[in-house]
């Protein structure tokens, strides 16, 4: 709630001090009056005051809270007032009733937040956080840090990483805080004007932090070797014609419209369009934090089924499109020493870019497609200029590609123990996007669903990620519990 600074002062966050702020103006006005009306019963409702009162002391008549007190006393007019006030005393009542369970539930909630921020910081090791930071804030301002412009950038990424991990722990803790500090307020006046205010801000501020701590936790499920990293996505027109073209354009525009709502940078590297609608394929650089571990789960075949726009008749049609998700290697990172890809292995043949930039890449053979020969894993790289530069991105992209394959190498042999049975079933897709005759889509290997598939389209991924992260989560879960027997 506090912290002392160095001066030995007393240091408040934000929310608390605007908080305290809001009971310290409740105070003063609370202290203006007293100082206008300075008797301490409450100020009752007017009523009509009879003959006899009116004839009270010139003493009386100078207070008319006491006055109206007085006249309460009376035959008619007390009756009158004792009814008007029973009734103000049991709002007042009903009210303090509301703020007393409202207080016991924030207790409650805070109480549970309590706990997982806890566990945060404990899963988080801040103690090896800090010992980490200082060390490579050492590091960054040793001299000669920039000698190896490569290792220096690397530096830099790794600081930013644990300046925001602490920053997230930090965030935590504030808002921890100043939920703590409004239950002090409340507990210490609860017949504050302001309390219903206070309560509701502090419930709000609780539930904040609940969907933060929720997308914290699911972040600490991306604990893959190449989770933290950025993503390659691709994807390719399948089976269904120009209506295969147009399904694909549709979720490049999807992931697109994710990426942006995540904050992420999107490249477009590569884009082939359709004869007449869509696209053949295209290749999205998505820049980001855990932007590969995010997407990984999206590889696969997503099929569509809808009334097709290309059919004079409106017949429903059947699309298919692959997509493709490898992670984005730096030029500096380079690959595991296991993946050194000797020469002979690699098919390299060059080919005219198009599109813009000139002569230069309209005449001359810039583009390279590298193959990998026991594999048969390709890419396609035309973004640069020059021959030579696409020849190192397609290199680099080849071996990201050799990565996922050994990863999924090591889960099927884990499957393969554990004898899961593999379904022979139509179609290969992991999601399936049905717009008519009913509207759904869903997630053939979480069984995850919605029926807003317009939103789902529109960028609305998140559902469909955290489903896919939880269910990875639960089965390594098992597999260590099974390890573990």
């Amino acid at each position: 709630m506090a912290a002392l600074t160095a001066g030995g002062r007393t240091a408040l966050s934000s929310g608390a001090t605007r908080l305290l702020a809001r009971c310290l103006t409740h105070t003063v006005h609370w202290g203006a009056d007293c100082l206008h009306n300075p008797l301490p019963w409450p100020a009752a409702p007017r009523v009509h005051v009879p003959v006899k009162a009116a004839a009270a002391s010139a003493a009386a008549a100078q207070h008319p809270r006491w006055l109206a007190r007085s006249a309460g006393d009376g035959g008619g007019g007390g009756t009158g007032t004792t009814t008007s006030s029973s009734s103000s005393g049991g709002g007042d009542a009903g009210g303090d009733d509301d703020v007393q369970e409202g207080l016991g539930t924030l207790r409650r909630r805070l109480q549970q937040a309590s706990d997982r921020v806890s566990e945060a910081a404990r899963v988080a090791d801040v103690p090896g956080l800090r010992a980490r930071l200082a060390a490579r804030e050492r590091e960054a301002a040793a001299d000669g840090v920039w000698d190896d412009a490569a290792a220096g950038q690397a530096l830099m990424a790794e600081l930013a990483d644990l300046r925001g991990q602490m920053a997230d722990i930090g965030r935590f803790e504030a808002a921890l805080e100043e939920a703590a500090f409004a239950v002090e307020l409340l507990e210490s006046d609860p017949d504050c004007p302001d309390a219903p205010g206070l309560l509701r801000e502090a419930l709000s501020g609780l539930s904040g932090l609940d969907a933060t701590l929720e997308r914290w936790e699911l972040r600490r499920l991306l604990a893959g070797p190449h989770d933290a990293r950025g993503a390659v996505l691709t994807v390719q027109a399948g089976a269904g014609g120009v209506d295969a073209m147009d399904w694909a354009e549709m979720l490049e525009r999807m992931y697109t419209r994710w990426a942006a709502a995540q904050g992420y940078k999107v490249t477009v590297a590569e884009r082939s369009a359709g004869e007449e609608a869509g696209i053949k394929s295209c290749e999205l650089l998505v820049e980001g934090r855990f932007a590969y571990g995010l997407l990984k789960g999206e590889k696969g075949t997503h099929r569509l089924v809808r009334s097709s726009p290309f059919n004079a008749k409106g017949l429903r049609q059947t699309s298919f499109a692959g997509v493709e998700v490898m992670p984005l290697l730096e030029e500096s990172e380079g690959a595991a020493p296991a993946l050194e890809i000797p020469d002979k292995d690699l098919e390299v043949a060059t080919m005219r870019s198009g599109g813009k930039g000139g002569q230069n890449v309209n005449k001359v053979e810039t583009g390279v497609r590298m193959t990998h020969i026991p594999t048969g894993l390709s890419v396609r790289v035309t973004q640069e200029r020059t021959q030579l530069a696409n020849r190192a991105i397609a290199l680099q992209r080849l071996r990201a590609k050799l990565l996922v394959v050994l990863e999924e190498q090591r889960a099927a042999e884990v499957a393969e123990i554990r004898g899961d049975a593999v379904k022979a079933e139509w179609g290969q897709q992991i999601r399936n996007y049905v717009l008519h005759p009913y509207k759904l889509a869903k997630d053939t290997r979480t069984g995850h669903e919605t029926a807003d598939v317009a939103g789902l389209l529109d960028g609305d991924l998140e559902p469909f990620t955290t489903a896919y992260l939880r269910l990875k989560g639960r089965r390594a879960a098992e597999e260590r519990l099974a390890a573990a027997a």
